[in-house]
């Protein structure tokens, strides 16, 4: 079994190299045509390899999904920790990292502030995702098309004078927010407490987290959190790297 397993997965490789046909799979792997043809029937039973017209057998579409969602569920939380730690014994604010699941903007990690106000943010808790800095970067991320369906299904509590008030105003800065590669909440959520934002990308570019500061105006106005910006920007670029192995800074 276990030497059929071997096999099977030793023909993987070679096609990464390019399509093969049957008797060159065959002896590539010292076996005869039949063996190679019941291993390539299974691998295509599965979705790994796919049957050209030409007869000539490639890499399957279900590989590449496989290895899509591999690196997709890489733990973005494990390889940003260190990372959220530090910037805040260097600026004191309490740090958040968020992720887009299910139609929700959940809290996966949180750093708490030094400061003796504390904020009621909790991790697996989902965010007021009209205002939230780390909303506005996940959804702004989204094709338009499902920004738009999102965006017309939401609510729209009005938390403060400042929070969103409708889809159009959502889309409109989110549009911003693509553009300019970050994201604030200045009193949105709740009068007293600003927030700045930044994303973490993927191997692809795509946004698969953001990270976001947030501290009370008793501690900091919004203007001197703002300042802070090209740090938080820095930090979340530096995840990136680290998670993707690829991207280059945003």
């Amino acid at each position: 079994m276990s030497q059929t397993v071997d096999r099977a997965l030793s023909i993987l490789p070679l096609l990464a190299e390019g399509p093969a046909d049957l008797g060159q799979v065959a002896t590539r792997l010292g076996v005869h045509k039949s063996t190679a043809l019941r291993l390539l029937r299974t691998l295509h039973d599965h979705g790994l390899v796919y049957r050209q017209q030409d007869q000539r057998y490639r890499l399957g579409a279900r590989l590449f999904a496989l290895a899509q969602e591999a690196v997709e569920n890489l733990d973005v939380r494990e390889i940003a920790h260190t990372h959220l730690v530090t910037l805040n014994e260097q600026i004191g604010h309490t740090v958040h990292l968020a992720v887009y699941e299910e139609s929700e903007v959940l809290y996966i990690d949180k750093v708490e502030s030094r400061y003796p106000v504390r904020m009621y943010s909790r991790i697996g808790k989902p965010v007021a995702i009209t205002v939230a800095a780390v909303a506005k970067l996940l959804l702004a991320d989204l094709p338009e098309h499902e920004r738009r369906a999102v965006a017309e299904k939401l609510d729209y509590p009005l938390y403060t004078s400042r929070s969103t008030p409708n889809a159009a105003a959502f889309l409109k800065e989110l549009a911003t927010v693509r553009e300019q590669g970050w994201a604030t909440d200045l009193g949105g959520h709740e009068e007293s407490i600003n927030c700045i934002g930044a994303p973490i990308r993927g191997a692809a570019g795509r946004v698969v987290a953001a990270m976001s500061v947030s501290a009370p105006n008793v501690v900091v106005t919004a203007e001197e959190l703002l300042t802070l910006l090209p740090l938080v920007r820095r930090t979340a670029e530096a995840i990136s790297r680290e998670y993707s192995g690829s991207v280059t800074p945003h």
